[in-house]
């Protein structure tokens, strides 16, 4: 079988077949390098990079972003990771007793915490709607999600790629629907940049948060909110700092705000134009070219191990990009109790396979998911290792 030509551009492990990239991504080495590059710019003249050119850098890479995301640029900020943007929109919020907080059954969990939180301070009440799984139609999940809708919704977050399930909402008619009604949204896009093609100013949601770490491929803490142009001054960064007495000529609150809440390493989210450009360059078509080699590896992929587990695809076709998850035989009663712990499988797969594949608890241990990724590293013969393997690993 042949080489698979993209994988030598990673520094992953030789020998192991690493299916989780939707956990933390994985950044090829030019653009490692070129993050190399600015952080040695930066501590040659530390006072030259931070206070005189950051403002520069920022809006070149903002306006790389913003063109990539469909997007405004005036509406993108940089943050960390996308929790961190989810906290951000949340706590700029004044909700108070009565108010409903809506989210689904497949919020990721750090953000349905972030909402949590806000809800026990401020007296809301967080409403929790279930979404069909296994799923018959994209239209059962808007469905599922206005029946959730009263008087006194005051915000929906939804995930744009359902991160436990790896099913691509139907985010569009959503996000319409709930407008329609009055109703904010904010939609945790943490895995849609470089998986789905997006245009931001035309989805219309009120807020847009996304990692550029995962599948663009930039360097972690690469990640991005967005709010529409009549949302943006209420948003506030977690961190206040010197922005917010701060006006810069020419410059708005919610740039000065967000692009500085303190001295941090800004060269991740600097080299996100690296990460556009390497990626969309190694397959002809360029970025659409990326999400249609993937995409197919992931259907091919899916049925390859549907088979292997006797179970059926849990989703139509047109709800899959490049995140998979198919059910398991029910595992232990506890489970792991947090994102970062993991399923005794997953090390059995790990130690015995040398396959790194998630083994995903939901919707509640003793229930779980098998949910593998496709970048451009991955090729058939690791998806096939782990088919082979996994019959064995579910009888130890």
């Amino acid at each position: 079988m042949p080489s698979n030509p993209y994988a030598r551009h990673w520094s992953l492990e030789p020998g192991l077949a690493f299916l989780n990239h939707g956990s933390f991504g994985a950044c090829p080495r030019p653009v490692l390098e070129t993050q190399q590059r600015l952080q040695q710019e930066l501590e040659r003249q530390p006072v030259e990079f931070l206070a005189r050119q950051l403002a520069g850098r920022l809006d070149a890479a903002r306006e790389r972003l913003a063109a990539f995301l469909g997007a405004d640029p005036a509406g993108l900020a940089p943050v960390p990771n996308a929790t961190t943007g989810v906290n951000a929109i949340l706590r700029s919020f004044d909700f108070g007793p009565g108010d409903e907080l809506l989210a689904t059954d497949q919020v990721y969990a750090a953000c349905r915490n972030a909402l949590d939180y806000v809800a026990q301070r401020s007296g809301a009440r967080v409403v929790t709607v279930r979404l069909p799984f296994p799923c018959q139609s994209p239209a059962s999940i808007v469905r599922s999600i206005l029946d959730g809708v009263t008087s006194r919704t005051a915000i929906l977050l939804c995930d744009h790629v359902a991160s436990p399930t790896g099913m691509i909402l139907p985010i569009a008619e959503v996000v319409g629907e709930c407008e329609k009604r009055g109703i904010d949204t904010l939609i945790d896009g943490a895995h849609a940049p470089g998986m789905l093609p997006l245009e931001l100013d035309a989805l219309g949601s009120a807020f847009y948060v996304g990692n550029c770490h995962k599948w663009i491929c930039a360097p972690k803490g690469a990640a991005f909110v967005y709010a529409r142009a009549d949302r943006r001054e209420r948003l506030r960064p977690l961190t206040i700092s010197h922005g917010a007495t701060r006006r810069r000529p020419g410059r708005s609150r919610f740039h000065d705000e967000f692009d500085w809440t303190g001295t941090h390493d800004p060269t991740a989210f600097l080299s996100v134009p690296a990460a556009i450009d390497f990626v969309g360059s190694l397959v002809p078509g360029g970025w659409p070219g990326v999400r249609e080699r993937n995409r197919g590896l992931a259907l091919e992929a899916r049925t390859m191990l549907a088979a292997a587990l006797g179970v059926d695809p849990p989703c139509p076709d047109e709800m899959i990009g490049s995140l998979v998850s198919l059910p398991l035989p029910d595992g232990g009663a506890s489970g792991p109790r947090f994102a970062l712990d993991t399923d005794p499988l997953q090390e059995l797969l790990l130690h015995e396979h040398r396959i790194e594949v998630p083994v995903v608890p939901w919707p509640s241990p003793p229930r779980r998911l098998l949910r593998i990724s496709v970048q451009l590293y991955n090729d058939l013969e690791q998806y096939e290792r782990l088919a082979r393997a996994l019959p064995a690993a579910l009888l130890s």
